[in-house]
């Protein structure tokens, strides 16, 4: 799905230039101001200063607008517009379109920020509930609820990350949604992901470590008649919400036995990459932190945060728990390090779990605040917040 950075051209445009004009006071290829544009690649460190410069802005100015990728809206086909002026004639081509937008969107989730993905992702649900509730053929019916579930599961997703993570009822309520939805069509692989997806709200959000895993403990026993990948990454997070209660011996357990399940993920396991080492040991170095054991989390969340370059919605959870490992043992000229490639990564897509924990340990660094290394972070963090 093409995506835009809308407010570089907005500030190109205010500065009087064209593409060709930036590009020639740059000293670069008009193509490159064009990819920078249009989200495939950022400028070069060395270009920065000058940029903010020709476009008179500052230069957390310009990090913003290299940060705002927006998703730009697909074009209809002919026979969606069709079937949105009349729904009961929706057949399984439309679904199929409705499908891959939603899979796009998707896939755009770790690299776009969430503010972008939310009005294209809202749409689609909204077609989809549209074209569900008209619709006449039941073969149709089933795949638009089907398609409902995952848009439903999404939804959520993006609207508490959009909150910053402090509105749980709207996210709770969308999760129900594809919960209720999957039921209907007995889809316990969406069951389990909804109802997992429920208790991050309850571990990370109401900060309510109890319910988190209860709720991650049934996730994991709908997606164990479909999906050994679902099942363990479930109970990661029972394992999670053991450790933030200080279950040393009950969080260890629930580690080992979503380890177990590595061995008896299948083919046709659809939830496989959402469950990888990387995805393990991400957590399990946070469980260690919520432990109380920072040098056990610290070698765990090293290697991790290398392994997640491509996912840096995740990376940015995994260096900002390093950032707390680090703080916590008193290395604090590798952990202002890291707090650097935190809010790097967090600027890149605004991830509600990567910028609370960025802000955690930003709490955590205010007893060297009159360091200038201390200050320079927290220059960087109130740009952040000024920046949402």
């Amino acid at each position: 799905m093409p995506v835009k950075r809308i407010r570089l051209v907005q500030h190109r445009k205010a500065a009087g230039y064209t593409q060709e004009g930036l590009a020639e006071h740059l000293g670069v290829e008009r193509s490159t101001v064009g990819r920078w544009e249009s989200g495939e690649t950022e400028p070069q460190a060395y270009l920065r200063p000058r940029l903010a410069r020709a476009l008179k802005i500052t230069s957390e100015e310009l990090q913003a607008a290299l940060a705002d990728v927006t998703v730009i809206q697909a074009q209809p086909n002919e026979r969606m517009t069709y079937a949105l002026q009349n729904p009961a004639s929706a057949d399984l081509m439309v679904v199929a379109y409705l499908h891959e937008r939603l899979r796009q969107l998707d896939e755009s989730y770790d690299k776009a920020s969430s503010t972008g993905l939310l009005g294209p992702a809202g749409q689609v649900h909204g077609q989809v509930k549209f074209l569900r509730e008209n619709a006449t053929n039941p073969r149709v019916r089933r795949a638009l609820y089907e398609v409902e579930a995952d848009s439903a599961t999404l939804m959520g997703q993006l609207v508490w990350d959009v909150s910053q993570r402090r509105d749980h009822h709207a996210p709770l309520g969308y999760f129900q949604e594809a919960v209720e939805a999957a039921r209907h069509v007995r889809d316990p692989s969406i069951e389990a992901y909804a109802t997992l997806r429920m208790s991050y709200v309850a571990l990370y959000g109401e900060k309510n470590p109890v319910r988190g895993v209860m709720l991650a403990q049934q996730a994991a026993e709908v997606a164990t008649v479909a999906s050994p990948s679902l099942t363990g990454l479930s109970l990661l997070h029972v394992a999670e919400g053991h450790a933030m209660t200080g279950a040393t011996n009950e969080c260890e357990a629930a580690l080992r036995k979503a380890e177990d399940q590595f061995d008896r993920i299948h083919p046709d396991d659809v939830a496989a990459p959402y469950y990888t080492p990387n995805e393990y040991n991400r957590l399990a170095g946070s469980c260690y932190l919520f432990l109380g054991l920072p040098e056990r989390a610290e070698p765990i969340l090293r290697m991790t945060t290398r392994a997640l370059a491509a996912k840096k919605k995740s990376q940015a959870i995994a260096l900002g728990n390093l950032t707390l490992a680090l703080i916590r043992q008193g290395k604090l000229d590798e952990a202002a390090a890291t707090m650097h490639r935190t809010i790097d990564a967090v600027e890149l897509t605004r991830g509600g779990g990567g910028l609370n924990l960025a802000f955690s340990a930003g709490r955590e660094l205010r007893q060297w605040r009159q360091e200038p290394w201390a200050q320079e972070i927290n220059d960087r963090l109130l740009a952040l917040m000024a920046a949402i």
